[in-house]
């Protein structure tokens, strides 16, 4: 991919928003040697947490695919306010997803896949990643999807 991680991300129209304050007592990400660790994003848009509810109750498929893209967003502002300048990402290494689901949902996969798509879409083969999607009874302030993100720096 010869465009910038900055430049792809304008081509589709997404600006990187101002990343969360922790809620609690834990650090937003930790550099260690050359890998970076984002403390799970919650769906955090403008107008504040979006996309609550639990996943084949109150959220569907495509609210949840949503949901994850914009904690993926999240997790990219997070990444630049770490190391002012995401072209100093090598690759995303992992990430890992919650969803906020009913006992018998069984598409935390293809709920995940809103987060995985965008970071290819974005970071291209740097942002073909390992991956865990599980289920959760519940997560903070009832959102449907939290991710959290392990990237490789230069």
């Amino acid at each position: 991919m010869s465009q910038t991680i900055e430049a792809r991300l304008a081509d589709l129209g997404v600006t990187l928003p101002t990343p969360a304050a922790p809620a609690a007592n834990y650090v937003p990400f930790v550099r260690s040697g050359n890998q970076l660790f984002i403390s799970g994003q919650l769906p955090m848009g403008p107008e504040g947490l979006q996309y609550v509810g639990k996943l084949g109750a109150d959220l569907s498929v495509k609210d949840g695919k949503s949901a994850a893209k914009l904690c993926a967003i999240n997790l990219l502002a997070q990444a630049k306010a770490a190391t002012g300048d995401l072209e100093k990402v090598v690759r995303l290494v992992k990430l890992v997803g919650f969803v906020n689901s009913t006992g018998d949902f069984t598409q935390q996969p293809q709920v995940i896949n809103g987060a995985s798509d965008f970071m290819v879409e974005v970071l291209g083969d740097k942002g073909r990643h390992a991956r865990s999607a599980v289920s959760a009874a519940s997560l903070p302030f009832g959102a449907g999807v939290e991710i959290e993100a392990i990237f490789e720096l230069a």
